[in-house]
C-alpha cells in the first residue's frame, strides 16, 4: 500500500513534464490531470478582461523550439525540457551568428550544469535557457533559431474545488499552476492541496473549504476580481508553495499579523515540536500578497518549507522530482491537517454554571478520565474551559493561555458541552 507521500510524489512526477505558463494549454492539461483526483470547476476568462488594475493577457502556446548548429543538431531543445524556452517567447525563425544569439541566451554561471527558469510575460521578447557548460561548448558560427509559439486572444484558465462545510464561511487554499517543470515550486503545493481536499471530503468539515488552482499573480488577481462581492465569506486562508523540499517548515504571517490563521499556525508548529520558522508579512512572495492587499486584507498566510529563492535549486532544472521527497510533502500535509482541525474546532462557549466551580465528579467528568495518561492535563483543560467560557474567548485562547495542546482543550469542551455545562 502506498503512503500519502508516495501518492503525492507520483502526482508531481506526472505533472512535471508539462509546459505550464500563466495561460495556455499547459495549464489546461495540468487541471485536467488534477480533475482526475478531485472534481474541478474550471473557469475561462477572455483576453482583454479587466481584472482590478490588470488586464488578462493574450494566451501563449508553444509547439516546438530549438537552437540547431550547422549540421542540424539541436544544441538546445524544448522537447528535452520546457525550461529551455523563455516563457512567453514570441515566435521566431532565423539564422544568427553565435555572437548575436548570445544576447538571447540565459545561463547560471554559478551552477554550470543547471538550466535556469526565465519568463517575459508582459514584454515581447524571445530567448532560450541552457546550461552554462552547454554554451561554453558551442563553437562560433551560425545557428538556426526556431520558436514555434503563438500569442493570440484566448483565455486565462483557473479552477476551483469546494468541500462544503456546516457553515458558509470559507477557508481558501491557494496554489499556483503556472511554472513549467519545477517540482517544489509549484507542483509539491498542488499535490499537497489535492490530497488535503480529498481528506476533507471524507468528512463534513465545519468551514467550507475552497481550493483555488490558478496562475501566479494574474490568476489570484482574476479570482479576487471575480469574487469581490462574496469576499466577506473568506474567513481564513493559506497559500501553499515550495511544499516538498527537505528544509524546515516556514510560515509567513498575513498582512494583519494577528489573523486567526496566524495564531493557529504558530500554535500548531510550536506545540508539534517540528523545526520551523515564522516570518513576518512582506508584500513580496506568492499570492498571499494579493489576498492580503489592503482593499481585501484577508487573513491569508503562506506555508512552505524552504521559502522562495531560499535554496540554490529555486527556479532551475535542479528543482526536479528528485529534489522533493514524499516524507516532506507528507509532513506539510500533516501540518495543514492539524491547522484546519484547530480552525474547525475553535469555538467560543458560554459557561452555564458560572457561579463557583461546578461539581464535575457528580457529572462523571472526572471518572471519564480514568486510565488516561494525560488525566491531570485533561482535568486542567476542563477547568480552564469553564473559566474562560465567557463568550469572549475561543478555545485557541484557552489553549494558549493555559499552555495546553489544543486537542486536549477541544476534547474537554466537548465533554463539558455534553454534560450541559457550556453552550456555543
Amino acid at each position: 500500500m502506498t503512503t500519502p507521500g508516495e501518492e503525492m510524489h507520483a502526482l508531481v512526477e506526472r505533472l512535471y513534464p508539462l509546459c505550464r505558463s500563466i495561460t495556455g494549454d499547459g495549464v489546461r492539461a495540468t487541471l485536467d490531470i488534477v480533475g482526475e483526483y478531485i472534481p474541478l470547476q474550471v473557469h475561462e476568462v477572455p483576453t482583454g478582461t479587466r481584472v482590478l488594475d490588470w488586464t488578462v493577457p493574450q494566451e501563449w502556446n508553444i509547439r516546438d523550439a530549438y537552437v540547431a548548429d550547422a549540421s542540424g543538431r539541436r544544441v538546445v531543445d524544448f522537447a528535452a525540457s520546457s525550461l529551455h524556452v523563455l516563457g512567453y517567447s514570441v515566435p521566431v525563425a532565423a539564422t544568427l551568428p553565435l555572437s548575436e544569439l548570445r544576447g538571447h541566451l540565459h545561463t547560471l554561471p554559478e551552477h554550470p550544469s543547471w538550466v535556469p527558469y526565465r519568463t517575459s510575460y508582459y514584454t515581447p521578447e524571445w530567448g532560450f535557457c541552457l546550461a552554462q557548460e552547454t554554451l561554453d561548448a558551442l563553437p562560433d558560427g551560425d545557428y538556426e533559431v526556431r520558436i514555434d509559439s503563438t500569442l493570440a486572444d484566448g483565455h486565462l484558465t483557473y479552477a476551483e474545488h469546494v468541500v462544503p462545510g456546516e457553515v458558509a464561511d470559507e477557508v481558501i487554499v491557494s496554489c499556483h499552476v503556472c511554472h513549467p517543470s519545477l517540482a517544489n515550486d509549484n507542483l509539491a503545493g498542488v499535490a499537497v492541496a489535492v490530497h488535503l481536499a480529498r481528506e476533507l471530503a471524507e468528512r463534513t468539515p465545519y468551514h467550507t473549504y475552497r481550493f483555488v488552482f490558478a496562475p501566479g499573480t494574474i490568476g489570484a488577481i482574476t479570482w479576487l476580481a471575480r469574487n469581490a462581492e462574496r469576499i466577506d465569506r473568506v474567513k481564513h486562508g493559506l497559500v501553499l508553495a515550495c511544499a516538498g523540499d527537505r528544509g524546515r517548515l516556514t510560515y509567513k504571517r498575513s498582512r494583519r499579523g494577528d489573523a486567526e490563521i496566524d495564531r493557529v499556525m504558530r500554535h500548531v508548529l510550536e506545540t508539534s515540536g517540528r523545526p520551523h520558522h515564522i516570518k513576518e508579512f512582506t508584500p513580496y512572495g506568492y499570492d498571499e500578497r494579493q489576498y492580503c492587499s489592503p482593499g481585501f486584507d484577508l487573513g491569508v498566510g503562506s506555508l512552505s518549507r524552504t521559502p522562495y529563492a531560499g535554496y540554490p535549486e529555486y527556479h532551475t532544472s535542479a528543482d526536479n522530482p528528485d529534489f522533493v521527497s514524499p516524507e516532506a510533502m507528507e509532513d506539510t500535509l500533516a501540518v495543514c491537517r492539524e491547522a484546519f482541525a484547530v480552525l474547525d474546532r475553535d469555538r467560543r462557549y458560554l459557561n452555564l454554571s458560572p457561579y463557583g466551580e461546578p461539581q464535575l465528579g457528580r457529572r462523571g467528568l472526572y471518572d471519564s478520565l480514568g486510565g488516561r495518561s494525560d488525566a491531570k492535563q485533561a482535568q486542567m483543560a476542563m477547568l480552564w474551559v469553564l473559566s474562560l467560557s465567557d463568550g469572549e474567548h475561543g478555545l485557541l485562547d484557552v489553549a494558549e493561555r493555559a499552555g495546553l495542546p489544543f486537542d486536549t482543550v477541544a476534547d474537554a469542551a466537548d465533554a463539558l458541552r455534553a454534560a450541559g455545562l457550556i453552550k456555543a
